[in-house]
């Protein structure tokens, strides 16, 4: 990957790494956007190589930059993607030095990123992080919890466009990834009667979650991209739909909690074949409004509702995919809100 190629192409600001031998740090800091605010880097902590890292903050805080902007936050875009050190994060000491370590590189930056949790990481270790600098957000809320509810309201907030009806009672959802805002999202859905597939990288989280919860099914994560259903919610890691799939899928409907489930050429795929996509930026935000504000969850969940309300009305009047007109609202709130601060 050329690093300056891809951050001119995607508008980044910046790109730093962070590093700390003594507690193992080794992180890539991206900040895509400051024009509405300090930036929202998500922290995120899982195995992957320096290569993935790179890649993972660029799109993951270019997609914060426009969540917070549809969500209406007065925040930019970041993401902080940490390499597992080596030698792990089960010791409560070292995890803690982590933590701190980071902190203490972000602080003087303080003015231009606020950290939050993402994936693999805490509330208390976002705690540990605002023990070195005033810089975070929701170490008192439980961002994925949150952020599963809001995926469910604004599931259904799609559905009554893309299957004319916004109960979830006998609707086939099909979920790739059932960690904590998988889990949440299929809690939700069982309750109100939706018939549930489910699968995941790690497969014992999958059957755990068959055995709390009648009637759901679970089946490889190879083949549920196969599985025939209603809507397709992919909530893992990132990139779960490669344009390649996108001729195996038999949904109507993609809405999910994962960051970035396509590419540009996938959204292009699924556009042509007829399916409906609420991209990641207007359905997962519940958890990000929630830690940016005085919201309660519901509060938070039921504006992802009326974001996603609103994007498939105005898609539905211009005939546009509603992944398009959610990109152009975004963008036109940073445009007409940054411009202020230029003394247009």
């Amino acid at each position: 990957m050329q690093i300056f190629e891809e951050m001119q192409a995607r508008g980044h600001e910046a790109l730093t790494l962070l590093h700390h031998a003594p507690s193992g740090l080794k992180a890539a800091l991206a900040v895509h956007s400051t024009v509405l605010g300090p930036a929202i880097a998500g922290v995120r902590l899982r195995p992957m190589d320096e290569q993935e890292a790179l890649k993972s903050a660029l799109t993951l805080s270019e997609s914060l930059t426009l969540k917070a902007a549809l969500a209406g936050l007065n925040y930019g875009g970041g993401a902080c993607v940490l390499l597992m050190p080596d030698t792990g994060v089960d010791d409560p000491h070292a995890r803690e030095a982590l933590f701190r370590a980071l902190g203490r590189k972000v602080r003087p930056l303080q003015s231009l990123v606020v950290l939050t949790e993402d994936i693999g990481v805490t509330p208390s270790d976002i705690a540990f992080v605002a023990q070195e600098t005033p810089a975070t957000l929701g170490v008192n809320t439980d961002t994925s919890s949150v952020t599963g509810y809001g995926v469910y309201r604004g599931m259904k907030a799609a559905a009554r466009s893309a299957l004319g009806s916004e109960s979830m009672r006998g609707v086939r959802v099909a979920i790739l990834g059932v960690g904590a805002v998988g889990r949440t999202l299929a809690e939700h859905l069982h309750r109100e009667g939706a018939r549930l597939t489910v699968a995941d990288e790690r497969a014992e989280r999958a059957e755990a979650l068959a055995d709390d919860l009648d009637g759901v099914t679970v089946v490889g994560a190879d083949d549920l991209l196969d599985v025939p259903c209603d809507i397709l919610a992919p909530c893992g890691y990132g990139h779960s739909i490669h344009s390649a799939d996108v001729p195996r899928l038999q949904c109507r409907l993609i809405a999910g909690g994962e960051h970035h489930p396509l590419s540009r050429r996938g959204e292009d795929a699924v556009k042509e074949a007829g399916i409906m996509y609420i991209p990641d930026f207007a359905i997962n935000a519940a958890g990000l409004i929630a830690a940016a504000t005085t919201l309660t969850p519901e509060q938070a969940a039921e504006r992802v509702y009326g974001t996603v309300s609103r994007i498939v009305n105005v898609a539905d009047q211009v005939g546009k995919p509603p992944h398009v007109v959610a990109r152009r609202m975004a963008e036109r709130r940073i445009d007409l809100i940054g411009s202020l601060g230029r003394g247009a």
